[in-house]
């Protein structure tokens, strides 16, 4: 199972970013991308349309530049090697619930590096305690088309040694 015992530290980290476009979002995610270690999960929540996917493509292509980031709706877990760890970016929107995620292999992914998990919700009580939230609020509403968005940065366990200030 994911749920594995967090490291213990006095505090959670919390810090609030506005941001104004598709390309702040994608920086946001090169940012975090510069801390990530094997072993780690990020995990990306909001609704549909919020930017989960261009944060993910932010951080993958910190990696490997060019590289073409689909959202993973339909394949549920797409890999990517880079020179050091693997990141696994899993998009669980279609999956009903715990059951359906441990048939998907995230703690042998995890084993090999990373995990970027969109829709974090659906893994109730198989998320790891050790991990980074990236909550986006703002968009995705129908008929909004305002890239303004409010993302919350939410550290636990490791991550809140090494997150530091992710603002541009």
């Amino acid at each position: 199972m994911l749920a594995r015992a967090m490291p213990q530290f006095e505090t959670n980290f919390f810090q609030s970013v506005e941001l104004h476009s598709a390309d702040e979002m994608a920086a946001l995610g090169a940012r975090v991308a510069a801390r990530l270690r094997p072993g780690d999960t990020v995990t990306l929540a909001g609704p549909l349309g919020a930017g989960k996917t261009v944060f993910a493509r932010g951080l993958i292509r910190h990696f490997l530049p060019g590289e073409e980031v689909p959202s993973p709706t339909f394949t549920l877990v797409q890999t990517y090697e880079t020179g050091n760890f693997a990141i696994s970016h899993v998009d669980l929107y279609r999956l009903k619930g715990p059951k359906d995620v441990r048939e998907l292999g995230l703690d042998e992914a995890l084993e090999r590096g990373a995990l970027l998990i969109e829709w974090p919700d659906r893994m109730g009580p198989e998320l790891p305690a050790d991990r980074l939230d990236i909550v986006i609020e703002g968009g995705g509403e129908e008929g909004e088309r305002d890239d303004e968005r409010t993302v919350k940065i939410i550290a636990r366990g490791a991550w809140v040694p090494r997150v530091g200030d992710l603002s541009a």
